[in-house]
């Protein structure tokens, strides 16, 4: 999907923190519930101190507001969360396409009980390397490490 009403820019660290954590949350208490309200609420603060500012992130926007982003460290996705009111509209293809433009190739892991990622990335054209059990904190939470290079 093509929509010409989204603009690409990179991240402004002076107007962009707040809402891209609000971002973050609202799509991760959709897709991440199994990991915990609580555990989603201690994460928000570390994407907003570490995660962010540390990335190379890219912002997606619909009539000049922010509506998705992608963080990148290196090659790697560390993050690709687009608001749930704007899902499904060609968002988040369109900033894995300029992230994978810009780098040649991209990896990244997904949570496995997030299906709908899983399949979206599936789509795009990623494939599965390896799994494991358990997430970076130890807990049963599933992963699996998946590749994309250009072609």
């Amino acid at each position: 999907m093509n929509n010409p009403n989204i603009s690409i820019r990179p991240y402004d660290a002076a107007t962009d923190i707040k809402i891209l954590s609000a971002i973050w949350l609202d799509a991760s208490r959709h897709a991440h519930a199994f990991i915990g309200e609580e555990r989603l609420l201690e994460q928000q603060k570390l994407v907003e101190e570490i995660y962010l500012p540390k990335a190379e992130t890219t912002v997606a926007c619909l009539g000049g507001e922010p509506a998705g982003f992608i963080s990148l460290l290196g090659n790697f996705i560390g993050g690709l969360f687009v608001a749930p009111m704007h899902q499904g509209r060609g968002i988040g293809r369109r900033l894995v396409a300029h992230a994978l433009e810009e780098k040649g190739e991209l990896s990244l892991e997904v949570y496995l009980d997030n299906a709908q990622a899983v399949g979206f990335y599936k789509r795009l054209g990623f494939r599965e390397l390896s799994r494991r059990p358990v997430d970076d904190q130890g807990l049963p939470f599933a992963n699996a490490l998946m590749h994309l290079a250009k072609d």
